[in-house]
């Protein structure tokens, strides 16, 4: 991800995310990249800024959370990246984990992440979440960031290749009547494990990080050009996956003509995008990605499309990780922009570590209707997005007072506003 001259670069914005960071490096500034459209970067303020909101928090106590599902009962079911779920009361009671929950590896980036309803929860009770599930015979622990890493990319691709570190999953399962434990759990699709979103016409959508290590590749990408075989990057980059409610292939995904594309890819190019959600207007799939060294994104997601990872991108290689001496490397063929390669529609520069998103459709915040909403790791901040069509017109962030990153944001049936900040459940309403 790209910073300002005098800000830190921050060991791979997929760990630091997590608490995971070893440490902050600098380097000489990169270059800041041109724009394809104006508008794509460095948005505006607002003509007039948002009234502060009522901010009460519900707990302190989370530890690492990483989503939150409202229940329909009031309470808040919250998965802790550590492994865990609890379920957390509206007068600040955390449970303690629920049982059931299946064995999770958690290593840098990876644990366990998002978890949203059934449309139909109120009936059949089934929740769906992402993980990474350890390798058969290993145990669920907690494991240093470099077994994910600096020990997987020096390696070989023929090494990587015969070395199991575990599997992405998304999974469903019941959530017992008493709110205690997963029942039936069921792994619907593997080899993606960052948010699950319900499209309009009942499918589900998976994002995926990039898994570089069944390529050859590094964390924050390559130096030469990808584009001779492009199977891989649909293969192997972070993609979004689209499967039905029971795991199943739906007949219109667009590479199931290709016999060398896993049939449940639906679009590719990405880097690691942790947000997503649908656009109430559109019925498109947004998504936040993070960048390398700069160039973290907003995405809007169409069928069989390559949004360019890992040949081309905003951001540049770590310079902290090398050992010439130079920075600011390019990633992949070093160009921005090039054919066959959707634009992002927003772009940030410095970067914000973006994580979870939300249109806001309620009627509490009156002025922030049709606007969304992405979480800020970097800046600690809520960000404000305001929208013309697909384009981004201004942007605000909100409780930098707080100082703390914001991991994910939700909308409640009356109009208030959940986020996971630091270790806390957050209940933003007017003043």
């Amino acid at each position: 991800m790209r910073f300002a001259v005098t800000a830190p670069l921050v060991l791979a914005l997929w760990m630091a995310p997590y608490g995971l960071a070893q440490g902050r490096y600098s380097g000489d500034a990169p270059r800041k990249p041109k724009p394809a459209f104006a508008g794509q970067t460095d948005a505006p303020k607002p003509s007039k800024p948002s009234a502060a909101p009522k901010v009460e928090s519900i707990t302190n106590q989370l530890r690492g959370p990483w989503s939150e599902a409202l229940l329909p009962d009031g309470n808040f079911l919250v998965t802790e990246s550590v492994g865990q779920m609890r379920i957390v009361r509206p007068d600040g009671v955390v449970s303690a984990p629920l049982a059931g929950v299946p064995g999770v590896k958690v290593v840098a980036a990876q644990g366990l992440h998002d978890v949203v309803l059934d449309p139909d929860f109120a009936r059949n009770r089934w929740v769906y979440f992402t993980y990474f599930a350890p390798p058969r015979g290993e145990q669920p622990a907690l494991w240093p960031v470099e077994f994910f890493y600096q020990k997987v990319w020096t390696k070989p691709l023929a090494e990587r290749r015969l070395t199991d570190i575990g599997m992405e999953r998304m999974a469903r399962a019941r959530l017992s009547d008493d709110e205690t434990k997963l029942e039936d759990v069921r792994t619907l699709a593997e080899s993606a494990e960052r948010r699950i979103v319900f499209a309009p016409d009942g499918t589900i959508y998976i994002t995926g990080a990039d898994r570089f290590r069944f390529y050859d590749s590094k964390y924050d990408g390559v130096e030469h050009d990808f584009t001779d075989n492009p199977d891989i990057g649909r293969n192997f980059s972070g993609r979004v996956l689209r499967i039905n409610r029971d795991g199943s292939i739906p007949k219109d995904n667009p590479w199931l003509s290709r016999a060398t594309v896993a049939p449940e890819t639906f679009a590719h190019g990405l880097r690691d995008p942790e947000g997503a959600a649908i656009n109430p207007a559109t019925g498109e799939l947004w998504v936040t990605d993070h960048g390398p060294q700069g160039g973290d994104e907003i995405n809007i997601i169409r069928a069989g499309k390559n949004y360019g990872w890992p040949d081309v991108s905003y951001g540049t290689q770590y310079d902290f990780q090398r050992t010439d001496g130079r920075k600011n490397v390019p990633v992949g063929n070093g160009k921005t922009s090039m054919p066959g390669v959707e634009e992002p529609a927003y772009f940030w520069f410095p970067d914000i570590a973006p994580s979870g998103m939300m249109f806001y459709t309620g009627d509490r915040f009156p002025e922030w209707k049709g606007n969304l909403f992405v979480g800020g790791m970097e800046p600690q901040a809520l960000v404000r997005l305001v929208l013309n069509g697909d384009k981004v017109v201004a942007e605000e962030r909100l409780l930098t007072e707080r100082h703390q990153r914001v991991r994910d944001i939700r909308q409640a049936p009356d109009g208030a506003i959940y986020l996971l900040s630091g270790n806390e459940l957050l209940r933003l309403t007017p003043k």
